[in-house]
């Protein structure tokens, strides 16, 4: 086979490739068992132009609430901190998500911690949040990396820990009626925070902030 045609071969192999990279949305075995269930989920666009699985209840009209209970996110299940996420990192991301989930929810309703700080007669929506998962991940090859050298350079990379990570934060959340109990709506999301140089590089609350305001505000877009 002639250089000309190796390059060839080497670009379309890449389409495959970045086919099958990360992928933008959580997959089935990621979930957490968070939710009750996760039927229904389906993979659409939200306001930001990220992709999320989403499921919305027929006839869902937002504006029919003024209030929403939340108190924060939890951390499920229960974590297990290491040398690359500690537990203090896993508490800044639950509270600064926390912060911010209240802030979007906040321009269009009442925000209260529980049930019984309802007003009598007001329809809410509670929301049950939770992070279930922050990782990093070996980015997926670029075009350039298919040519044989430059791929096994790659891999190469990617065993001894040099190779650039994605870091990635898992958030799982549900909302329903506060009055029937009935859900309302479910997602799963996938945030994709800072870029890591290497697998030995410690990942911070830091790495996912402008992300995470990124899906908050998508939520208050959902919810207006």
């Amino acid at each position: 086979m002639s250089q000309s045609h190796k390059w060839m071969v080497g670009i379309a192999l890449s389409g495959l490739l970045l086919t099958g990279c990360v992928s933008k949305v959580a997959e089935k075995e990621q979930y957490s068992g968070f939710l009750p269930n996760y039927s229904g989920l389906q993979a659409t666009t939200s306001a930001s132009g990220v992709k999320v699985l989403r499921w919305t209840a027929p006839g869902f009209k937002p504006s029919d609430y003024s209030a929403v209970v939340f108190e924060r996110l939890e951390l499920y299940p229960e974590p297990k901190p290491n040398e690359r996420v500690d537990l203090k990192t896993l508490q800044e991301l639950q509270a600064f998500t926390s912060t911010s989930a209240k802030e979007a929810l906040s321009q269009n309703y009442r925000v209260v911690a529980s049930t019984r700080d309802l007003r009598s007669g007001e329809r809410a929506l509670v929301l049950r949040a939770a992070i279930t998962g922050v990782s990093a991940s070996n980015e997926g090859m670029k075009w350039y990396e298919v040519v044989p050298v430059a791929a096994v350079i790659g891999a190469t990379q990617a065993a001894t820990g040099h190779r650039d990570q994605n870091t990635e934060l898992y958030i799982e959340a549900d909302l329903v009626d506060s009055g029937s109990g009935m859900p309302v709506a479910k997602a799963v999301r996938k945030v994709f925070g800072k870029e890591l140089k290497n697998a030995n590089q410690p990942i911070t609350a830091n790495d996912f902030k402008a992300a995470i305001k990124a899906m908050t505000s998508d939520m208050q877009a959902l919810l207006k």
